[in-house]
């Protein structure tokens, strides 16, 4: 009777904790960039050291810390990868090898002839050869489908269905709309390798990725021309809204989000004289302007909806959000929010082209700069308290 008792009073006390108990779900999301994802990488293997140390644990990798991962690009290659579980150490070695097989040095007659100037500067075999070869499932030892084990985080993958138009954020989840396995095109059955390729499928770069569904056949395209080249905010709403059916709960204390950006580079006209603006310019421009407006705009909503630890300034009216320089409350907030990203100023820009060349998502020669200047950022910015 009296054991009845203690145990009985033992379950109210567990009963009456449990409410307070709040496991802090996190997500991890890389921008899209091209070979610029190598400053996304030394932020990450920042990232890994510190939670090693912290943790006292020197072979953690980042999958067993992030319960979610989103990328578009350039950054759902890395975020697959990490998702797989791989350390980021083996991720720099993947991506410095590959990236020269990707983006081979080609002379510009070569560039120009007639069959890539009507299709794609470069052939996507090299990629899609990488992908279906390295995610590989190890019980059946064919290429990994979307719902393979493998896996060790919820992952999502932004693209663009170029026949529907439609932006296509693809995720892993069981319980997603998509993802029922007695759905006709049920995504889980389709192969990883090609979703992570038509997220990369950069127009003019490469050639769409055709993926075939039930009956049909679609053509997809690189993920940054949709809304999503920042996945941050998108990976916030499909953890949380019931549509997705993951329903994660809000708050800054019960989700945070992590964003990665691949640098910021501002798009703009060089001079007001006639020259200076034409069609051909105007061509050049527009995509890349938007891409990094819509991707700002993103950060911004990130900051408003969450409770921002740590990013740079928005823009000088707006500042950076930061709660604690801002003196927003926590209580109608939704997440807690880092992001970790490099505004190029135009002397850097200036200073970069002259010994590097452009900052454009397939100069090989600017990597390592990037990769410098993304371990001096990490270094004096990424800090093991902005993870508490």
């Amino acid at each position: 009777m009296e054991i009845g008792k203690v145990y009985a009073r033992k379950l109210r006390m567990v009963l009456a904790e449990e409410p307070t108990k709040k496991e802090q779900k996190r997500i991890l999301a890389l921008d899209g960039g091209g070979v610029r994802g190598i400053f996304t990488i030394e932020i990450l293997a920042k990232i890994e050291s510190l939670l090693r140390q912290h943790y006292q644990k020197p072979d953690l990798v980042l999958a067993e810390h992030f319960q979610f991962m989103a990328g578009t690009s350039t950054g759902a290659i890395i975020a697959t990868l990490l998702s797989w579980g791989k350390p980021v150490a083996d991720i720099r070695d993947l991506y410095l090898e590959r990236c020269k097989e990707i983006f081979p040095k080609r002379s510009p007659w070569k560039i120009w002839k007639l069959p890539n100037f009507i299709g794609a500067l470069y052939g996507s075999e090299a990629l899609a050869s990488f992908l279906k070869n390295y995610f590989v499932d190890d019980e059946t030892g064919q290429p990994a489908l979307l719902g393979t084990k493998n896996l060790k985080t919820t992952l999502l993958i932004c693209m663009r269905n170029a026949t529907t138009g439609s932006a296509w954020p693809v995720t892993n989840h069981p319980r997603a709309k998509y993802n029922q396995t007695d759905h006709a095109d049920c995504n889980l059955k389709i192969p990883l390798w090609q979703l992570v390729r038509a997220s990369t499928a950069a127009p003019i770069y490469f050639r769409p990725e055709e993926i075939k569904l039930d009956q049909s056949a679609f053509a997809f395209v690189d993920g940054g021309v949709t809304s999503y080249n920042n996945p941050a905010l998108i990976a916030f709403l499909m953890a949380t809204q019931p549509c997705y059916r993951m329903e994660w709960p809000t708050g800054p204390d019960r989700l945070l989000v992590v964003s990665v950006g691949t640098g910021r580079i501002r798009s703009v006209l060089k001079s007001l004289s006639l020259f200076a603006s034409n069609i051909g310019s105007d061509l050049l421009q527009v995509p890349s302007g938007l891409m990094e407006n819509i991707s700002l705009q993103q950060d911004f909503l990130c900051r408003v909806i969450g409770q921002c630890r740590y990013g740079d300034e928005i823009d000088s009216e707006v500042g950076d959000l930061v709660a604690e320089h801002s003196g927003s409350q926590s209580r109608d907030k939704k997440f807690s929010y880092i992001r970790y990203d490099h505004r190029f100023s135009t002397d850097e820009l200036v200073s970069v082209f002259k010994t590097h060349g452009a900052l454009t998502l397939n100069n090989l020669r600017t990597m390592p700069f990037l990769a410098e200047l993304g371990a001096t950022y990490a270094e004096k910015y990424v800090k093991l308290e902005h993870f508490k």
